[in-house]
């Protein structure tokens, strides 16, 4: 890979999105933004591309993919947070939202961009954004958590078929990420705040920043041989 990749982050326009799309911007490489509202301003405000892109539409994906040109580098970002629920009260149909848009949604923005690699032949690189939850369960999170357990599996699955043609595959799987909307949900001091903080080993939240470093760093030449892996940035959340 060289400077002049083309970058192509899906639910770009806030939070962890928009901190990859500026790492990937910084680094020099050609970044589109994309995502389901608010790509334009968002990218304008950057100094990218943006274009919009329902991640659980083909033909949105297709037209999209058609508007960007080559993409180099996937970084799977777009996907549901909000939808929370014990196992016994959770609405069946919430369920099958986040797994929609969460694993659907991720399976076909890989597929059709994988089909466009091979066909260049030139190889690749696809991030998705997993979660540490995916293998350390929080009461009243399951659904969303499963989405991101079968994120990392197909993260895995999508390695190891796409490594013959020089393409790799990896997730990230932050911890609790102090997004915009964490903070607004969880006000510094707040017992809800306090109690995460207290299960993490570093004893504090991940910056976005943090979360899009481990991206640029999977996505890079010094990470040329790992593949189908997920790699946590949780502050040593994992360990406890």
């Amino acid at each position: 890979m060289t400077s002049a990749r083309t970058v192509l982050v899906t639910g770009g326009a806030g939070g962890i999105g928009r901190a990859v799309a500026t790492a990937f911007h910084t680094l020099g490489d050609n970044v589109v933004l994309a995502d389901v509202d608010g790509a334009e301003d968002a990218a304008a405000a950057l100094g990218v591309r943006g274009v919009a892109v329902d991640i659980t539409d083909e033909e949105s994906i297709t037209r999209a993919l058609d508007e960007t040109g080559p993409v180099d580098v996937l970084v799977n970002n777009a996907g549901l947070l909000s939808v929370h629920g014990r196992l016994l009260e959770l609405p069946a149909a919430d369920m099958l939202r986040i797994l929609h848009t969460n694993v659907h949604g991720t399976f076909l923005m890989t597929q059709q961009v994988a089909r466009r690699m091979v066909e260049r032949g030139a190889g690749g690189v696809v991030v998705n954004l997993s979660s540490i939850g995916g293998r350390q369960p929080t009461p009243g999170m399951g659904g969303y958590e499963s989405s991101k357990a079968a994120v990392d599996a197909l993260t895995r699955w999508a390695a190891i078929e796409l490594a013959e043609h020089g393409i790799r595959v990896n997730a990230v799987a932050p911890g609790p990420v102090l997004t915009p909307m964490l903070a607004a949900g969880m006000p510094e001091g707040s017992p809800a705040r306090e109690a995460w903080v207290g299960r993490i080993p570093l004893r504090k939240l991940a910056a976005v920043e943090d979360v899009a470093a481990a991206v640029v760093f999977l996505a890079g030449d010094t990470a040329a041989h790992i593949t189908g892996t997920s790699l946590p940035v949780d502050g040593g959340q994992l360990l406890g």
